[in-house]
């Protein structure tokens, strides 16, 4: 019974020194096995393994899943100095665990660093591009071009960049209202140019159909000239021939139609000298003498 205590002792430091030379590699997990601090050997497959007991080897475990990383906001410059805050996000993973021990110890302290490298890298490539090419379509370059950019780096601290998207980017609040003003202030220069373009055109087009109406207006009028030309010719022929046939007729006629002309309107008053020929026929019985 002395030796019970004892025994119970050797099989408990047994125990542990054969716990301690085993450990399991979790699916999720890759291991670094250590030996009095330096790195030995590196595990990625999942399963029980066997090593030194502690601490002649030590194991470390980093996941093996894609981590992710968000950044805090970050206020950049485009080239159109209209200022943006961004906010991004990675998706990273350990491909190295010996290099990102050696870097970064922790992966509290990788994806601290990681995402210093992921700032720098937004700045240079959003400042290196207009406003409007962010908030566009064009962001998908532009993340292709931040996540290739940063993985160099990246894979100097063992890790590989998987994916990088910017979430956000929007005007800082105290630019918000000078914005949304000077935006009011271009619609508003757009409407004036384009009501200016209108009344333009709307001259334009006056000014054509005027000219088309002058236009109009003379040829009508040179062609009316022309057609009272021509009847005037033909009447002053029949009226020529007219006086050939009958001169006495013809005298007759051009006195009744200056009777007409004269004593139209209400007007029957004229002042004559007694012995005028213009009421030759008035007075004379006879269509060859007047009467005396």
């Amino acid at each position: 019974m002395r030796f019970l205590p004892i025994l119970v002792l050797l099989i408990g430091v047994a125990a542990f020194l054969g716990l301690s030379c085993i450990y399991i590699v979790d699916e999720r997990k890759q291991a670094l096995i250590l030996e009095f601090g330096k790195v030995k050997e590196v595990k990625h497959e999942p399963g029980l393994y066997f090593k030194l007991p502690t601490p002649v080897n030590t194991v470390v475990f980093y996941e093996d899943r894609i981590l992710p990383l968000e950044t805090e906001d970050l206020e950049v410059t485009p080239l159109d100095n209209r200022r943006l805050v961004v906010n991004a996000f990675a998706r990273w993973r350990i491909i190295d665990p010996q290099k990102f021990r050696e870097a970064a110890q922790t992966e509290f302290n990788g994806s601290q660093r990681l995402g210093d490298i992921l700032n720098a890298r937004v700045r240079d490539v959003l400042g290196s591009v207009k406003s409007d090419a962010i908030l566009s379509d064009e962001r998908a370059p532009l993340m292709r071009q931040i996540r290739e950019g940063s993985r160099g780096q990246a894979e100097a601290l063992g890790v590989e960049i998987v994916d990088v998207r910017i979430r956000r980017a929007d005007l800082p609040e105290q630019n918000l209202q000078a914005t949304y003003n000077r935006m009011e202030a271009e619609r508003a220069q757009e409407a004036a140019d384009e009501r200016a373009r209108g009344r333009e055109a709307a001259q334009v087009r006056r000014a054509e159909a005027d000219r088309q109406a002058v236009e109009l207006v003379s040829e009508a009028r040179r062609e009316s000239e022309i057609i009272r030309g021509v009847a005037d010719a033909e009447r002053n022929r029949v009226f020529a021939e007219a006086y050939g046939r009958d001169e006495e007729f013809f005298a007759f006629y051009r006195s009744l139609t200056a009777y007409e002309k004269a004593l139209q309107g209400g007007n029957s008053t004229m002042v004559l000298s007694p012995d005028s020929d213009f009421f030759e026929y008035l007075k004379s019985d006879s269509s060859t003498s007047p009467v005396q």
